[in-house]
């Protein structure tokens, strides 16, 4: 599932990691930039099911819609898709003893969660995206 990049090139949307932690709350930042996550069942979109875009909260690129946002049970925000499969990198994650596939922000290299091949139709897949990386923009119909 992963195009295992290394992760070790720079990221187009460079980030000033003073600016994000006088920016970011220290979950956000943790979870964002030191691959930390936030505890299940505890993330402010995870029942959300307003009509919006679901954007980078670093660099704001938008990334999944609240059309492919569906409930997995798994504690987090799941998706189906994402907008667009450029705006995101997939690589291998193997710590904790498990073998994964992270979930980054193509633009600024911010964490988001992993994603997993147990999902619904269309995809299969599921993105595990923690809140605590995302914005939530509502979308007003005309």
């Amino acid at each position: 599932m992963g195009d295992d990049k290394s992760g070790g090139e720079d990221p187009p949307f460079k980030v000033n990691k003073e600016d994000l932690k006088a920016r970011l709350t220290p979950l956000q930042y943790s979870v964002t930039q030191e691959k930390d996550t936030e505890m299940p069942f505890t993330g402010e979109y995870l029942k959300l099911k307003d009509n919006g875009m679901f954007s980078c909260l670093v660099c704001g690129v938008e990334l999944f819609s609240s059309k492919t946002k569906y409930e997995s049970g798994c504690g987090w925000p799941a998706f189906f898709d994402v907008i667009d499969k450029t705006k995101v990198r997939l690589i291998q994650d193997i710590s904790h003893g498990m073998n994964r596939t992270e979930v980054q922000c193509a633009s600024c290299h911010a964490h988001l969660g992993h994603v997993f091949d147990d999902g619904p139709k269309p995809t299969g897949v599921r993105y595990c995206i923690n809140s605590a990386a995302i914005r939530f923009t509502k979308l007003i119909p005309k």
